[in-house]
């Protein structure tokens, strides 16, 4: 999106927000925002991601038609990119709060992850050791960010949502803290797995694939997919690309291990990992 398309989104976004009688500071508590980040949105100085598009058009409630009219407009600029340097520097804790806020107007969540467990199903200890890894946070830093992320986790108790979840298997053996936090880390999964509104899906590592765990990524409805890279977190709300990442959710987990089959994996790496802390 070029800077006249970048002003004329905001200017849009702005003439909704005023013809809604609301003020910029009651839209921006709403879309998990700073003012100060509204304003130079509406007034074109900052280019907003899918994301912000989607929390304002929600925190405004306009009509199915008008939120259309935003996502043609803001079509050229479906996918959007941000560094996480660049998420550090604003600092990590916010970025959880605008998860949070995607994760609130969210009623089906999809979930692959290849990488390490979901943050949603982190104990505190694990998501100590996962912020604890290089780049280093200063330490007021990681304790905000983990608070953050933790009362992310209150929506899975909100029974009117569902949580679909597909984790490999080297996940859970990928040890980046001590065994005994690892263990008590998969005891957590297996609680959260008997949630009426929760599944746990494992690939195991004897079965053979639809693909590769290229990369993990989250399925927010069939609206917005949030993809992790090493570099960069992207966003996309194009129509061909979320259902490419549902088509490819759904091909993992048909291969997956469910239920008591699941928890029984579980249970046996847990046990190891308990196994592995006594011997030391």
């Amino acid at each position: 999106m070029n800077s006249d398309r970048q002003k004329d989104l905001g200017k849009a976004l702005r003439a909704l927000r005023v013809v809604s009688g609301q003020t910029g500071d009651a839209i921006a508590r709403r879309a998990a925002m700073s003012a100060g980040k509204l304003s130079k949105i509406e007034n074109g100085r900052v280019l907003p991601s899918a994301q912000d598009v989607d929390l304002i058009l929600t925190a405004l409630q306009v009509s199915e038609d008008a939120k259309a009219e935003f996502v043609s407009a803001a079509r050229l600029a479906a996918t959007e990119e941000t560094a996480w340097r660049e998420l550090r520097r604003m600092g990590q804790w916010k970025h959880q709060q605008a998860i949070q806020a995607v994760e609130a107007q969210t009623t089906t969540l999809r979930l692959f992850q290849g990488q390490l467990i979901p943050g949603l199903l982190q104990t505190a200890e694990y998501a100590s050791a996962v912020f604890a890894l290089p780049p280093t946070l200063p330490e007021e830093t990681r304790a905000k960010t983990i608070a953050a992320r933790m009362d992310r986790q209150s929506v899975l108790y909100e029974l009117h949502r569902s949580f679909h979840f597909v984790i490999c298997e080297h996940v859970l053996r990928w040890r980046i803290c001590a065994p005994s936090i690892m263990a008590v880390q998969i005891d957590r999964l297996l609680s959260l797995s008997r949630l009426p509104n929760v599944q746990i899906d494992v690939l195991p590592l004897d079965r053979q694939m639809p693909d590769f765990p290229m990369t993990c990524f989250s399925a927010h409805d069939d609206r917005l997919v949030i993809v992790e890279t090493f570099h960069s977190e992207l966003t996309t709300r194009d129509p061909r690309d979320v259902s490419l990442y549902l088509s490819t959710h759904d091909r993992f987990a048909r291969v997956a291990l469910q239920g008591d089959e699941m928890r029984e994996l579980l249970s046996h790496i847990r046990d190891g990992f308990f196994r592995t802390r006594e011997s030391t």
